[in-house]
């Protein structure tokens, strides 16, 4: 345990020590409200105008502002999985092979750094957002909403960072894994549906975001930080006319007919963790030394 505890420590100075790294770790979070600024927010809110009354502004600024904390577990531990590139380009992997240290240890150790990492800095961008939010004539979310976010955002980046763990155990230099990060990074926000509502895309499409697990990190975030804006737009509507509206922005997903559950979604991230965790075990485990 210790030696793990020391590898968490070692990753995590080399990453914040790096301030270009923490910064492009969340330029994601700066190109998506600044494409919702210039770009997409003004017609969004036009178009959901006469659906929404005035709470038209404080429920689509909430859904993107979800959809970009789904975006942040991604980015963020991508690029906290940097230092496992850098160790594998310098042969410093080499060296902790021949220390007496398991690879389980040592996958250990790059995951768990990538997930504490991964968590500060989605709790930064969820301060980014919620602050955005009550700038644009929203509320702040109470207790429970909040602790229920801080729940999600944890399995998301549990999830985010297996999986991203699991894709960088491919490469062997920067070259590769600064492209890699470049594509994540421009695929991710159509991999979770923010840029557009999933009810906007044609159906294969809205079958590729919905086989994207993170993608359900995103929903569940929506159902949260969207709660408080739908009661208030929807106070009096038929039940047709808010299940339709949830399911064209993504709020919740179905599968042939059949609405997939909160529980459901925090399955199949529990799942994705867990799965990908062990295949990236596996893949560094049979790498030649």
């Amino acid at each position: 345990m210790t030696v793990i505890i020391n590898l968490i420590k070692r990753n995590l100075k080399l990453f914040f020590r790096d301030r270009t790294s923490v910064f492009f770790s969340l330029l994601a979070v700066f190109i998506i409200i600044g494409l919702y600024v210039l770009f997409l927010g003004n017609m969004m809110v036009s178009n959901f105008k006469n659906l929404l009354g005035e709470s038209a502004h404080f429920n689509i600024d909430s859904w993107v502002m979800a959809g970009l904390l789904s975006v942040t577990s991604i980015t963020t531990t991508m690029g906290a999985f940097g230092t496992m590139v850098e160790d594998t380009t310098k042969k410093i992997s080499k060296d902790f092979s021949s220390a007496p240290l398991k690879r389980s240890q040592l996958a250990g150790g790059y995951i768990i750094s990538s997930f504490v990492i991964g968590v500060i800095m989605s709790i930064a961008a969820l301060f980014i957002a919620e602050i955005y939010i009550i700038a644009g004539g929203g509320k702040l979310l109470e207790l429970l909403p909040f602790l229920k976010l801080l729940g999600v955002m944890l399995l998301s980046v549990f999830a985010s960072s297996s999986m991203v763990f699991f894709i960088v155990s491919f490469f062997k230099s920067t070259n590769a894994f600064a492209t890699a990060s470049t594509i994540i990074g421009t695929l991710i926000g159509f991999l979770t549906g923010i840029y557009i509502p999933i009810g906007s895309l044609p159906v294969a499409m809205q079958t590729v975001i919905k086989i994207f697990p993170i993608s359900y990190s995103g929903a569940l975030f929506r159902q949260i930080m969207m709660d408080a804006p739908m009661s208030v737009a929807f106070k009096n509507a038929p039940a047709e006319v808010v299940n339709s509206f949830k399911q064209t922005m993504g709020v919740v997903y179905y599968f042939n007919g059949k609405e997939v559950s909160p529980l459901m979604s925090i399955l199949i991230l529990v799942a994705t963790g867990i799965v990908f965790y062990i295949l990236a075990v596996i893949k560094i485990s049979i790498k030649k030394k």
